[in-house]
């Protein structure tokens, strides 16, 4: 018997977002997912995932924001420590905003909805880390709010975690958070190539 996802009993369109008439928000692409305690699995490709994805946002005039958490002094999330700061490899350009947020929704707290409703689009393209936790409660806030995300699976990367006395491996929890985004909140697509 095939699966039915929420948003196909509520009759959402599950059409990808188009990049040019979209905002595409990056979520914490941050060095401290690539060393450390927080090393997320994969994330090398993904953040070459996510240059790609901004590359062509910026050539096809694509409105871009930047996201980041801020943990604070002396954490692994300081924004005033290279720890903290947006990897080089998507780094914001002059005139691209950097939202600094404290929770794992970018929405709350923070400017992001201006920026968003200033652009006029509705459709959001969201890729980051860490799939399970920024990019999905990011997608689930932009839902609430009335937009219509598209997250960019290859784009996102997330680390192995312990549940219930056993430990799910990185491709399970990702897999898992994108299936929740899917069911309900928003598109999900492989890659970029699948966004027009």
């Amino acid at each position: 018997m095939p699966r039915t996802t929420l948003r196909q009993l509520n009759g959402f369109d599950d059409t990808p977002a188009k990049l040019a008439g979209s905002t595409l928000v990056l979520i914490d692409y941050q060095n401290t997912y690539t060393t450390g305690v927080m090393e997320l699995d994969g994330w090398q490709d993904a953040l070459d995932a996510g240059a790609r994805l901004l590359a062509r946002a910026r050539q096809e005039g694509a409105k871009v924001v930047h996201v980041v958490n801020d943990g604070g002094e002396g954490t692994p999330y300081d924004i005033r420590a290279e720890i903290g700061s947006i990897h080089p490899g998507v780094a914001p350009l002059d005139g691209e905003p950097v939202v600094v947020k404290k929770a794992p929704n970018a929405f709350v707290g923070t400017d992001l909805d201006q920026h968003v409703d200033a652009a006029g689009n509705t459709d959001l393209v969201l890729a980051g880390f860490m799939t399970h936790m920024c990019v999905a409660f990011t997608a689930q806030g932009a839902f609430l709010r009335g937009n219509r995300p598209t997250v960019v699976a290859d784009a996102c990367a997330t680390r192995a975690l312990p549940v219930a006395g056993t430990e799910l491996d990185a491709r399970q929890v990702h897999l898992s958070a994108l299936a929740t985004i899917a069911d309900l909140y928003g598109v999900v697509v492989p890659s970029q190539k699948e966004i027009s």
